[in-house]
């Protein structure tokens, strides 16, 4: 592969940022659209979910989008369906932090939910926040050039990737982990459920709306689940080589509880070798999508960024 070739391959790291800075602004204007308005005795709850969503980066709202564009769908006509993952996203950061779980004080930059209210408060924000995820993806429905049947599988999908056998099981298995002997296939269960599943699922959703052909679904769809493996694989690193003001959370969390990690299992050198392996993989599918290449090569590029 020539070095031109190589370039293009490896996309636009500022052209991205960029594009996911625009895209954060859109979705963070729908964003309280799904949130309800509160009432006298719920009004805690309404303004913990409030509180914990801004200073996200909208990554997996974008790649809804962005999966639209990619088949012909403006990325505008499936913002409901963006929010709700976005709303999904920001309920798991809320009962990951908890004490019981992760027992994080810091999130985005400041105090984590149940650290700024009540582990209880964080506890019904965080199932608020996944109950409004559902009526964002159900609002999709007000975009007439959507089919209703598109929106189902959707929906449909959504609670697959992201129930006990998706995000959910991730998370159990992650904790079940914790002080364990290093297992490599324990280890990949929770990459894939806990963080490539909603990945995939996303690229998938935005594809789906689009009314793509099942074979670009399946391909968008293995892209979105490498991807999220890769981002999960830098995230582990950054656990161990960054810092706080860094990351907007605290680092070393890992290595305290004792989870199942890359770094850990093969060391940062090992973990970094492997993160290259999946950027290759991410990239050979990125080159069979129809549009969008520049993107979605960006994203991996970005995504390896995050190591350093």
């Amino acid at each position: 592969m020539d070095s031109d070739t190589s370039r293009r391959n490896e996309g636009s790291v500022p052209e991205v940022k960029e594009l996911l800075a625009a895209t954060a602004t859109q979705v963070d204007e729908h964003l309280p659209r799904y949130l309800p308005a509160g009432d006298r005795f719920g009004a805690q709850i309404v303004e913990a979910m409030h509180y914990s969503l801004p200073g996200g980066k909208r990554l997996r709202p974008a790649i809804v989008m962005e999966s639209a564009e990619t088949f012909g769908l403006p990325g505008a006509e499936v913002l409901p369906t963006a929010c709700g993952f976005e709303l999904f996203h920001t309920a798991t950061l809320i009962h990951d932090d908890l004490p019981a779980i992760d027992n994080s004080p810091l999130r985005r930059g400041r105090p984590s939910c149940h650290t700024a209210f009540d582990e209880a408060t964080a506890v019904l924000a965080g199932d608020g926040l996944i109950i409004a995820a559902y009526s964002a993806l159900a609002a999709q429905e007000e975009v007439a050039r959507v089919p209703a049947g598109a929106i189902v599988r959707v929906i449909g999908e959504f609670c697959t990737f992201t129930g006990a056998t998706g995000v959910i099981g991730g998370e159990a298995a992650d904790i079940r982990g914790e002080k364990q002997p290093l297992d490599r296939v324990l280890l990949e269960y929770i990459h894939l459920h806990k963080t490539a599943k909603l990945f995939e699922a996303a690229t998938r959703a935005g594809a789906i709306l689009a009314q793509a052909p099942e074979e670009q679904i399946e391909l968008i769809g293995s892209y979105g689940r490498t991807l999220g493996l890769l981002f999960q694989v830098t995230d582990d690193i950054l656990d161990v080589t960054s810092c706080a003001a860094t990351l907007g959370k605290p680092v070393g969390l890992d290595d305290q509880a004792g989870k199942q990690t890359y770094p850990a299992l093969v060391g940062v050198d090992g973990a970094g070798q492997y993160a290259e392996q999946l950027a290759t993989q991410a990239r050979e599918l990125a080159e069979d999508l129809p549009a969008n290449s520049e993107f979605w090569q960006g994203l991996i590029a970005l995504t390896l960024e995050r190591r350093t």
